[in-house]
């Protein structure tokens, strides 16, 4: 039992043991924590007292400065106020010593002014004696008047008396001399100007072929805007237009033109001011009519189609112009603008072939009269490249142009041919002037340009009431498509000399009434027959 005992004691022991060592490291750990923290915290106190005495120190530092910038601050602030009211004290002074000039010179103005007035009413007293010997003058002047003109009848009834002639006849008989004198030496002088202009020279000539055929042709005033379509018979307007219209409305969508179908027979019209689409349009209707299927899917597949086509056609039409004309070095978009000129007119004159006749035309006067022949072609060919997008840009086709050439860096002396061709700015030099010439010629040439019947007729109506309206004319006529103008007038009322006159006279009316193209040639005859019969 007492074995037990011990057993016992020795295993409480082993229990009772560990746990107390345990307790007692923890105690151990738990003390020497606490040490340590309080360690810690005694340094931490110490560095924060260090901190604060550092940040007072710094507080105190910054104080001292804040307290120096702003006495510099007001010190500077000073200065410039002070500067500022000596400025202002200073311009006052001044302003005040001009005040003081001013008003010395005002006096001295009023002094003057009372001298002037002093003057003055001397002066008016002068006047007014001189009125009064100018009065008695004139009556003795009017005496005087009344003696002359009483010798002046007496001497006019004498004349008359001994010349067998009243005042009127004899005065109209020598205006009549005096004008028919005047006429003559006009006459003899106009003829001697001439001659003298012939005879001037090589220089004088050129001037001469280059400025005298400068009236350019009048600014359309309409455009083809349509083309037609012929149709194998009336039932394909039914299929042209689909159910509910869809075919047509999916035709005006695709191509930006407008389908016409009306009563016309056999026919669709196409509407559009932008002719490279109504081209499309076009070639797009007859592909569709050839191979007979037409549905908004098949359309849109024939309008892609025929726009390829025609840009290759557009591509094909500059280049050949480029290589016709021996114009070289054009930018792809110039060759591409000069293409879509070939859909272009002008009263009924295609604008690309009138572009390459201008080229032609305009190198062959430059190498006649010494001028630059590459620039007169390359600018011929580019004058009116600005048609090529009118209908798509704000502006005259001149405005245009010049910007195109700009815009592709064409030389000055191109782009001042181009802007001056119309006369919309003056023609500086020998190569402006060709272009504008041959422009007026190939635009004015029997058959270029269409003309109505009516408009055609009217103009020659106005070329002989025009000439008719002269005292003197027997008859007119206008031949040459209203180009020229044949006047006959009685020759026993005008004579050889009144013959030049009335040319110039009609010529100047025309030119100022009247809008055609090229010149019109006034030809004034006067002949004189003498007829005898023997018996």
């Amino acid at each position: 039992m007492g074995a037990t005992i011990m057993a016992n004691t020795a295993v409480v022991l082993a229990i009772v043991l560990p746990i107390v060592a345990l307790i007692v490291g923890a105690v151990a750990g738990i003390l020497i924590y606490v040490l340590l923290m309080k360690n810690k915290i005694g340094k931490s106190k110490q560095l924060a007292n260090k901190m604060v005495e550092e940040a007072i120190v710094e507080a105190k530092t910054l104080r001292k400065e804040a307290i120096a910038d702003g006495r510099a601050e007001v010190q500077r602030e000073k200065k410039v106020f002070e500067n500022e009211m000596r400025d202002r004290s200073a311009e006052a002074q001044k302003t005040e010593q001009r005040l003081m000039q001013r008003e010395a010179s005002i006096d001295k103005k009023e002094s003057i002014l009372e001298k002037k007035e002093a003057n003055l009413d001397a002066k008016l007293e002068g006047i007014e004696q001189i009125k009064n010997n100018l009065a008695q003058q004139q009556e003795e002047m009017n005496a005087k008047k009344a003696e002359i003109s009483t010798a002046h009848d007496k001497m006019v009834a004498e004349l008359e008396r001994v010349a067998e002639l009243s005042k009127e006849d004899a005065k109209k008989q020598l205006i009549d001399e005096m004008e028919e004198d005047a006429k003559r030496d006009a006459v003899k002088i106009i003829r001697e100007i001439e001659l003298k202009a012939k005879e001037d020279g090589e220089k004088r000539a050129k001037e001469i072929i280059a400025l005298s055929v400068q009236k350019c042709a009048v600014d359309h005033s309409s455009e083809i805007t349509v083309s037609t379509v012929m149709l194998p018979s009336d039932e394909m307007k039914g299929r042209i237009i689909g159910r509910e219209g869809r075919n047509i409305k999916a035709l005006e969508q695709a191509t930006g033109v407008d389908f016409i179908i009306d009563d016309t027979p056999d026919t669709v019209v196409l509407s559009a001011f932008d002719p490279i689409r109504r081209e499309i349009a076009r070639v797009t209707l007859e592909k569709l009519i050839s191979d007979g299927r037409i549905h908004p899917g098949r359309i849109e597949d024939v309008v892609a189609k025929a726009t390829k086509e025609i840009d290759n056609q557009v591509k094909e039409a500059g280049e050949n112009a480029m290589f016709e004309t021996g114009v070289f070095n054009l930018t792809p978009e110039e060759i591409k603008l000069l293409g879509r000129m070939r859909f272009r007119t002008s009263y009924g004159q295609n604008v690309l072939k009138h572009s390459i006749e201008v080229s032609h035309l305009a190198a062959n006067m430059a190498s006649e009269l010494g001028a630059n022949v590459n620039v007169c072609k390359r600018a011929g060919l580019l004058h009116d490249i600005g048609k090529s997008i009118d209908h798509e840009t704000e502006g005259t086709h001149i405005s245009i142009g010049v910007d195109i050439a700009k815009k592709y860096k064409e030389s000055e002396e191109v782009i001042h041919c181009i802007a001056a061709h119309h006369n919309d700015i003056e023609p500086k030099t020998l190569e402006a002037i060709i272009v504008q010439c041959a422009d007026a010629i190939s635009g004015s040439r029997p058959g270029a340009r269409r003309e109505s019947l009516e408009n055609y007729v009217k103009r020659l109506e106005q070329l002989e009431g025009i000439a008719n309206a002269y005292a003197g004319v027997e008859k007119s006529f206008a031949i040459q498509a209203g180009r020229e103008i044949r006047i006959i007038v009685k020759p026993d009322v005008v004579d050889d000399a009144a013959t030049v006159f009335l040319a110039r006279d009609i010529a100047k009316q025309i030119e100022a009434e009247m809008q055609y193209p090229g010149q019109i040639k006034v030809n004034v005859i006067r002949e004189l027959r003498s007829v005898d019969y023997a018996k």
